[in-house]
């Protein structure tokens, strides 16, 4: 039996990779899309070849992703954005699906930042997108990304919205207090134990 997969997303600094982890705990197999992205990016001869048409020679430096760089070029430029997506997404994807034949548990979870902006929530059996107020989002991604308060907003933007994201999630959990958010996990864990049991 193939598992039931899982997307887990939220805005920036919303809490996914705590969210992740506590998954992790329970013997959940979590898939960092972000994580793996970038490997593909290092490792796939066809990504690189089509990020340096893309971006030009300054994308890899001694053949390797040269993020700032990239970073830098996608920041304010939402088509730049969209285009290095459409590169590396559909690969990602096809990676992610590999990966969950090879798992034996009744569920997995994909860590994935823009589930809903790029469309792949639909392929989803269950969506958990986890909130925190925008003020607490913005102070934590300050001190962990050693970033500012403009660029964090600016990211914020390209995002949708968590009320455009609520509206289309099975779950949801308020990631403020680290003891409630393991609680909210592990209740979403038995309801999807439960369900994957029944189907």
């Amino acid at each position: 039996m193939t598992p039931k997969t899982v997307g887990l997303t939220g805005g920036i600094g919303s809490g996914k990779t705590t969210v992740a982890n506590f998954f992790k705990k329970l013997d959940i197999p979590v898939y960092i899309a972000d994580v793996e992205a970038k490997a593909l990016m290092n490792r796939s001869k066809v990504i690189k070849r089509k990020l340096i048409q893309l971006f030009g020679d300054q994308a890899y430096i001694n053949n390797s992703l040269n993020k700032p760089f990239i970073a830098s070029q996608i920041f304010s430029n939402k088509e730049l954005l969209q285009k290095m997506n459409a590169i590396v997404h559909p690969k990602v994807a096809r990676h992610f699906e590999k990966w969950v034949k090879k798992q034996t548990s009744k569920y997995v979870i994909s860590e994935a930042a823009i589930i809903f902006e790029n469309g792949s929530y639909k392929k989803y059996d269950y969506i958990i997108t986890v909130v925190a107020p925008e003020n607490v989002r913005i102070k934590r991604v300050i001190q962990r990304d050693d970033s500012s308060k403009e660029k964090v907003k600016a990211i914020m933007n390209n995002q949708w919205s968590d009320k455009q994201k609520i509206e289309r999630s099975n779950f949801v959990i308020t990631n403020t207090d680290l003891e409630n958010t393991k609680l909210q996990v592990n209740k979403i864990h038995q309801e999807l134990l439960k369900s994957t049991t029944n189907h």
